[in-house]
């Protein structure tokens, strides 16, 4: 009987009715990333698509560079 209290709690707390709640943003969005301003895409949300970015951007840059230097390390004899 336990059970079946819990599982309708859980019911009634993900149903649809709290959605409600939530506003609909998607007409600002789309106002914002189709303005015409002279900015790529990736860095129209503001200063966090800029910081994700650059760490993205510096993420990818080292890791190909440390492949490399492990591919290079890797292709000559080493003494042993």
């Amino acid at each position: 009987m336990r059970a079946l209290r819990i599982s309708q709690a859980l019911v009634r707390s993900f149903s649809s009715s709290t959605r409600s709640h939530l506003e609909n943003r998607v007409a600002e969005k789309q106002k914002l990333f189709q303005a015409d301003n002279d900015l790529p895409v990736h860095l129209k949300g503001g200063g966090m698509d800029n910081i994700l970015y650059r760490l993205t951007m510096t993420l990818t840059v080292g890791g190909t560079a440390y492949s490399l230097y492990c591919l290079g390390w890797a292709s000559f004899p080493h003494k042993k």
